[in-house]
């Protein structure tokens, strides 16, 4: 088999529905499998796979035991050449997966393949990265690189200032879709399933490089992606997990001094943000509500990493 594609679900069964057809309608030279990992949904989306789509295999979990444990259920099953973790809130366009598994074939050190990303309305969305370092977390903290987004110092981290148009070899491809070599993964394992949600892929790609495979960005296929719409519907505990899993992977892969200016440094970025949303709340009496429990929720934030960072994670890890 060319390629098992891996799609974890949780409560987006309409869009999970979209995605399955686009892969379905625009994969058609390649020999391939779909798995899809439902994280116990509540909105029928099992039952959608199930009656609708009976060529896919479905793993229906009894809870929500996270992105990275999701796809390891998975890949412990596929049998593809290729593993293509997808997200469900994506739609394939124009042959994307084929063209994307071609460049794979003919650029056999790339462990790691992402394609460009669309929003819906059409506009680019930066979906790689660099690595997290005390540098770009203090630019991100500081916002900087909204402020700048076309200078390459201000915003190196998500490289706002590259329009997405052109190959090359970057740290970190966006789990939204990532397509992996199954050697590579033999080679540096599964994901680390410690990272309940966010930076998984991270750490991810930071392994492969560290074995001296190329992580590459290539633009062959386009995807859209729609975004959060899982994450959206805990929106205040994603907004301190996402935080949370950056400390994480610094405190896995960086020293201690590394450890301690990173919290500080994510407590100025929490804290920093406490004044703006109670503005927003102000002059924005129809968003009062949402906006000061935004703000509650960066306060909590940064008081959490400067007394026990771990309480960002939604799951309990012992690192």
């Amino acid at each position: 088999m060319d390629v098992s594609i891996i799609i974890v679900n949780w409560n987006t069964k309409e869009l999970l529905r979209g995605c399955l057809t686009s892969v379905y309608e625009q994969t058609v030279d390649l020999d391939f499998g779909v798995i899809v990992v439902d994280n116990a949904s509540t909105d029928g989306s099992a039952e959608m796979v199930r009656n609708d789509f009976p060529q896919a295999m479905l793993i229906q979990n009894t809870k929500n035991c996270g992105f990275a444990a999701a796809n390891n259920q998975a890949i412990a099953v596929a049998k593809g050449r290729y593993i293509l973790l997808l997200n469900s809130d994506t739609v394939i366009l124009d042959r994307a997966i084929e063209k994307t598994i071609s460049f794979a074939n003919e650029n056999p050190k790339a462990g790691a393949i992402g394609c460009r990303v669309i929003n819906p309305d059409g506009t680019l969305q930066e979906t790689c990265f660099m690595f997290p370092s005390i540098l770009n977390m203090l630019l991100s903290s500081t916002y900087l690189y909204k402020i700048f987004p076309k200078n390459k110092f201000f915003g190196r981290e998500q490289m706002t200032w590259w329009d997405r148009n052109d190959v090359r070899e970057v740290d970190v491809i966006t789990g939204c879709f990532i397509l992996v070599r199954r050697e590579a993964i033999e080679q540096v394992g599964i994901l680390d399933e410690r990272f309940f949600m966010y930076c998984e892929e991270t750490d991810w790609c930071y392994r492969l490089k560290k074995k001296e495979w190329k992580v590459m960005f290539a633009p062959v296929g386009q995807i859209i992606h729609y975004g959060g719409r899982s994450t959206r519907q805990r929106r205040a505990e994603m907004i301190l997990q996402l935080r949370g899993s950056i400390l994480l992977f610094i405190k896995k892969h960086k020293g201690f001094l590394s450890q301690v200016i990173t919290r500080l440094l994510t407590a100025l970025f929490f804290f920093l943000r406490v004044p703006y949303w109670i503005t927003v709340g102000i002059i924005r009496r129809g968003k009062r509500s949402e906006s000061i429990r935004t703000a509650a929720t960066y306060w909590v934030g940064g008081i959490h990493c400067l007394v026990n960072w771990k309480k960002l994670l939604i799951n309990k890890v012992e690192i």
